[in-house]
């Protein structure tokens, strides 16, 4: 007696659910999530995803703690500029940005223009929790690193609030949970999100 094959049973990944129009931009603090949600909704959308560090750590050979030391901050942010500008102008994807990069007026107005801000809120105490045991962050890399990560904080929060789209970043929720609070936060820009039919 013959034996029966059993396939096994396929399961067809999700469709994206909807056409991406603009590059979506994630802004905020070191810690917020910005490469793993950012990598997670690219891929539920079907879309590239960039990261503007990579891309200069890349170019530059050396990573962004390197370059700090060796060429200074001013020098990084005006490569962090250009690259920005460069990865806007390629392709149409989720950009996740240092959290440096959108206190730029300059970056603001070129990311406004070519894409759409996404502002991954999240609090201090959260932000702390996932920095704190890293020493890839160069501005961390001081006596008391949590100080300076609230000096940081207070000055750069009215400035991701000039973000297109906030969504928040409880640091309870699951990457797919964040991934779908920022699909539905892109679902009210139809100019973004082009749902499907």
């Amino acid at each position: 007696m013959r034996e029966i094959e059993h396939s096994p049973v396929e399961t067809k990944p999700e469709p994206p659910p909807g056409r991406l129009k603009k590059t979506v931009v994630m802004v905020g603090m070191m810690g917020a999530g910005k490469t793993a949600i950012g990598r997670a909704l690219a891929l539920r959308l079907g879309v590239p995803f960039l990261d503007s560090d990579a891309a200069i750590e890349s170019a530059a050979n050396m990573t962004v703690p390197e370059i700090f030391a060796r060429d200074g901050e001013p020098f990084f942010r005006r490569k962090e500029s250009q690259v920005i500008a460069r990865l806007l102008e390629e392709e149409c994807g989720v950009l996740s940005t240092g959290g440096g990069a959108f206190l730029s007026e300059a970056n603001r107005r070129l990311i406004s223009e070519r894409g759409v801000s996404v502002w991954l809120k999240a609090d201090l105490e959260v932000l702390w929790h996932r920095v704190r045991h890293k020493n890839t962050r160069p501005l961390l890399r001081t006596k008391d690193p949590k100080a300076t990560l609230r000096a940081l904080y207070e000055a750069r929060v009215p400035i991701y609030a000039q973000a297109d789209l906030v969504v928040e970043s409880d640091g309870r929720s699951s990457i797919a949970q964040m991934v779908n609070r920022v699909l539905k936060t892109l679902a009210e820009r139809p100019d973004v999100l082009e749902p499907c039919e």
